[in-house]
């Protein structure tokens, strides 16, 4: 697993395009993280279908057709320096295959950030594109409008990336599961969507050699139990260099999900960090994926070798 291509970071006056590849967002939270961005100096644009619902799966903001053809019409136009994410919710899935991405990997690079079902696309954009994306807070996000760290680190990670290299848990110190250092390519994101993606034509085909994150929301331990068999039965974990976990917000009392995360983490013999500051949590930190970093997890540290962008 090599690192892969950083776009450049954004500078004051750029223009940013929003877009709903998943759940439909409300008029009223968009208004919102369009006023963070353009507080910001931003130009942020609205992709046609983000306040869309589709007609019978409420779920989705829009048909699949529409999705796919705001994010890649958003991606191939030159005047955009960004996409990012308005939220994540269902639907990714159902559109990645629509999209054309010879006509994105011509477009250039340039940021892509969002969490959540967005994993799906971070995967995506790192096998088709071979591009440096941000799994970090959606611009139309309850976190990411009520919490000013979560505001502060996406904005450090677009602009000033080399302030942010170094990042802790939250707070400092956290637990190492499983201590030890280790070195690789950082990826991953949501787990629910790291297993259902398996086996479609953009996933990752394993986490070897790299530094793999991981978070979730809403899902009980036997179900993320299942999650983490079903990565090691088909060897997707094989050789992984070590683990980073996240938050497991609604997931049940910590406890009883600490001992399915030792239990089906421990016998990989590899540094495991808990309770790092990334994912559905409340300030949640921006996290490069397709960055070399080293992890420390005994001081609850991930160094990034490289700014996220250049």
């Amino acid at each position: 697993m090599n690192p892969l291509v950083r776009p450049p970071r954004l500078t004051p006056g750029a223009r940013v395009a929003v877009v709903a590849p998943s759940g439909p967002v409300p008029e009223e939270r968009l208004q919102a993280g369009l006023d963070i961005l353009r507080g910001w100096d931003l130009d942020p644009v609205v992709a046609p279908h983000v306040l869309a619902r589709h007609d019978e799966l409420g779920y989705l903001a829009g048909t699949d057709e529409q999705r796919a053809a705001d994010l890649q019409g958003a991606w191939c136009d030159p005047s955009v320096a960004a996409v990012l994410c308005a939220r994540g919710g269902y639907g990714a899935q159902r559109m990645a295959d629509l999209l054309d991405w010879e006509a994105m990997r011509a477009a250039g690079p340039k940021v892509f950030a969002g969490f959540s079902d967005i994993t799906v696309l971070h995967q995506a954009f790192a096998t088709r594109l071979g591009l440096v994306t941000l799994y970090g807070p959606a611009a139309a996000g309850v976190d990411f409008l009520k919490n000013v760290r979560a505001q502060d680190h996406l904005r450090a990670t677009l602009f000033e990336p080399e302030s942010v290299q170094a990042l802790t848990t939250v707070p400092p110190g956290g637990t190492a599961l499983i201590p030890g250092r280790a070195r690789g390519i950082t990826l991953g994101g949501c787990l629910s969507l790291l297993a259902s993606d398996l086996g479609t034509p953009h996933a990752h085909p394993g986490a070897r050699d790299g530094l793999l994150l991981m978070e979730d929301v809403g899902e009980s331990p036997y179900r993320l139990d299942r999650y983490l068999t079903q990565l090691l039965r088909t060897g997707w974990l094989d050789g992984v260099a070590g683990i980073v976990l996240g938050s497991w917000a609604g997931c049940g009392p910590y406890g009883e999900l600490r001992a399915v995360l030792a239990d089906r983490l421990g016998g990989l013999g590899v540094p495991v960090v808990e309770e790092f500051g990334f994912g559905h949590g409340v300030g949640a930190l921006t996290m490069p994926l397709g960055v070399r970093a080293e992890l420390d997890a005994v001081s609850g540290t991930l160094t990034l070798e490289e700014p996220a962008l250049d």
